[in-house]
């Protein structure tokens, strides 16, 4: 272990790459260490604490990883904020974390200062990360400072905030870690990336294709940095662009979500065998149920590489290899290493196998309370363990399954319809880019099962005469039991979805009675 941690590794070999940009620049080792102590030390003079918090509204750029690995040393949470948010949304993060600093990629300041006006964060709080925009400029501000090893080093952690796909963001906090922040996040990348069977070191490249401003992907970027892996970002999701970056930076890991992968593979057959994606040695994607048809397909092309893992921000949850996949088709996984996985009845005690109840992972040594709200902390226990509301089901073997939100469960003529399950069938269509399930009131049947689709870019869903309903009526017909079918289908330009991958169904009502076709 004494190999790893970004800054032994850094101080070892600072022309080693470290990051990529977006626009083929590249950054060393060294240069991103020493900014990361220049701001580190920026921030302590700013008067940030051990367990104060940092505010980042970032887009994917080394200047945001620099930020993180200085808060990691300082003492400090740092707060990623999705920027696929509201001013409204990010105002309340903002006032509800109460940071020492916030800051912001240019591209997002407008949200960041509408945000912090409304929290009322005081203007002198407020950081650009380079100059121009009429807020104090970090990187500037902290080339005046010492960029050797910072003094008193204590490491930091994330706080995130739940990703508010059914309401209001809840900070997830944990008392911060112990010890040289070297040892902790080595330690803490032998586990996370150890479940998936990342080798440390080893000519690493992990390429991140969703934003930054997601937890679980700055945080799988960050710790392969302490891995000793270099970092290729990409602006912004670009399906054609993944293959290529894959073949000319050898890209060995990477992190996708459903989403990503269901767009990869509308790439034309030519397209994908033009390059070569042999070097992958890890795919990894999480944030949402992804079907069977996607997943094999994704397995055809890349091999025996594909992992997926489910948990929350709240806990660790379970991970599955291709393999385990392919023996138990549809599984979301075991257990991670050091995690334990329960699916409880309504009486509060365990179901047997094969049955339907909440999933709930057990917290173990990483205890949380949602900030600000006990109650809530309180109703999402039960003993040490957490849910955050998914149904499933665990095999024979231990595998678990994943029905969906209990809060999302369609209840149509008194049946319970899953809407994970729909969906999946309805992302089966070749003219389907993206899909919703939710229920809406119904006199006679109580919900009425209804799809709001985002139709692949020139398909002819939406103008089919029959209407997109008629047409999905007809291919799901052998594919879902009729009552699950939808009553209703409505397509729409886009679905709401956050930087994090995730749908934001609570939306979703309303799109469906604006209407679109139907």
């Amino acid at each position: 272990m004494s190999e790893l941690g970004f800054w032994r590794l850094a101080a070892a070999d600072p022309d080693a790459c470290a990051v990529v940009e977006a626009d083929g620049g590249e950054v060393t080792r060294g240069e991103l260490l020493a900014r990361a102590n220049a701001v580190a030390r920026l921030l302590r003079a700013e008067g940030a604490r051990r367990g104060d918090r940092v505010v980042g509204v970032v887009g994917n750029e080394s200047a945001a990883l620099a930020v993180v690995l200085a808060c990691q040393q300082a003492g400090v949470y740092y707060v990623p904020v999705n920027t696929a948010l509201t001013t409204t949304e990010v105002s309340y993060i903002i006032e509800d974390a109460a940071p020492a600093v916030a800051l912001a990629s240019l591209k997002y300041v407008d949200v960041l200062v509408d945000a912090a006006d409304e929290a009322c964060l005081p203007a002198d709080r407020r950081f650009a990360l380079g100059a121009g925009s009429g807020l104090r400029d970090l990187l500037a501000e902290s080339e005046a400072c010492p960029d050797g090893p910072l003094e008193d080093r204590s490491p930091g952690a994330y706080l995130g905030y739940t990703s508010g796909t059914t309401g209001r963001p809840k900070g997830v906090l944990r008392p911060l870690p112990e010890g040289d922040p070297d040892d902790v996040f080595a330690a803490g990348a032998r586990w996370q990336l150890g479940m998936f069977e990342v080798e440390p070191l080893a000519d690493g490249v992990h390429l991140v294709t969703s934003p930054l401003s997601h937890t679980a992907v700055s945080g799988l970027a960050v710790t392969s940095l302490h891995f000793g892996h270099a970092i290729v970002l990409m602006e912004r999701f670009d399906a054609e662009a993944v293959p290529r970056l894959i073949e000319t930076r050898r890209v060995t890991t990477t992190h996708m979500v459903p989403t990503q992968l269901h767009r990869l593979l509308r790439l034309a057959a030519e397209t994908r065998r033009a390059h070569d994606v042999s070097s992958m040695r890890n795919l990894i994607h999480g944030a949402g149920p992804c079907s069977e048809e996607i997943k094999r397909a994704v397995i055809d092309w890349f091999g025996d590489v594909v992992w997926e893992y489910y948990g929350a921000t709240e806990a660790a949850g379970t991970v599955v290899s291709t393999p385990d996949w392919l023996a138990h088709p549809g599984t979301v996984g075991h257990p991670q290493p050091g995690a334990e996985v329960r699916v409880v009845g309504v009486d509060g005690t365990d179901v047997p196998a094969g049955e339907t109840g909440t999933v709930y992972l057990r917290m173990g040594a990483h205890a949380f309370e949602y900030r600000g709200d006990e109650q809530k902390t309180r109703d999402a226990r039960l003993g040490d363990f957490v849910t955050v509301g998914d149904l499933g089901r665990l095999d024979e073997d231990g595998f678990l399954y994943l029905l969906g939100r209990s809060a999302e469960v369609v209840v149509s003529g008194g049946v319970n319809v899953y809407p994970a399950e729909v969906e999946a069938a309805i992302l089966t269509h070749p003219d389907v880019e993206d899909v919703g399930v939710i229920g809406v009131p119904d006199p006679e049947w109580g919900e009425c099962v209804t799809a709001v689709v985002q139709a692949h870019h020139g398909s002819a869903l939406a103008s089919d005469g029959r209407g997109p309903t008629e047409v999905l009526h007809e291919y799901l017909a052998d594919r879902l039991a009729r009552f699950k079918v939808p009553r209703l289908v409505v397509v729409v330009p886009e679905l709401p979805r956050g930087a994090n991958g995730k749908l934001r169904k609570r939306l979703l009502p309303d799109l469906a009675q604006a209407g679109g076709t139907s």
